[in-house]
């Protein structure tokens, strides 16, 4: 899983399933399709953490699901960032950034959403644990989250 780690990755944030904050409580920013296909098909589907940025904003924390997440049946691989800070606002149609520096654990499915959401949690707290580590907090102020002043993305 670790091959193509840090991996760099821009991309608009679309409307996903609508589940990470409605059922879940943990809001999750989905890339489009063309972003998800863009990644390297051979990377492991699973938990993965690092640092994102929306816009020009600060850079978080944060805590990213590559894959079909089995539990819900997913025909279609999403790749889905929960950022660790709390927005006031939705931002879809936001540029976001991120930059993937570990892997947690490989996709599983649960029997319940209530298993689910403690894995999630748990997820969070390794990746907070993760990213305090020197190596992975040099990448939070890399140039890559500098986005040029009217830079566009994806021809946006």
């Amino acid at each position: 899983a670790m091959r193509h780690l840090p991996y760099f990755c821009r991309g608009e944030v679309v409307k996903g399933f609508g589940r990470g904050s409605k059922e879940l409580g943990i809001p999750t920013a989905n890339f489009s399709e063309q972003v998800v296909e863009s990644f390297p098909s051979d990377i492991s589907t699973g938990i993965y953490y690092g640092w994102a940025c929306v816009g020009n904003g600060d850079v978080h924390k944060m805590v990213l699901s590559i894959g079909w997440n089995p539990f819900y049946k997913n025909i279609k691989k999403s790749v889905e960032t929960h950022i660790i800070h709390t927005f006031k606002e939705d931002f879809y149609g936001e540029i976001l950034s991120i930059v993937i520096t570990g892997y947690i654990r490989p996709e599983k499915n649960f029997d319940s959403l209530e298993a689910l959401i403690s894995a999630i949690q748990e997820d969070i707290e390794e990746a907070k644990r993760q990213l305090d580590l020197p190596e992975h907090l040099k990448l939070k102020e890399d140039n890559f989250f500098n986005l040029p002043e009217g830079k566009t993305v994806n021809n946006h």
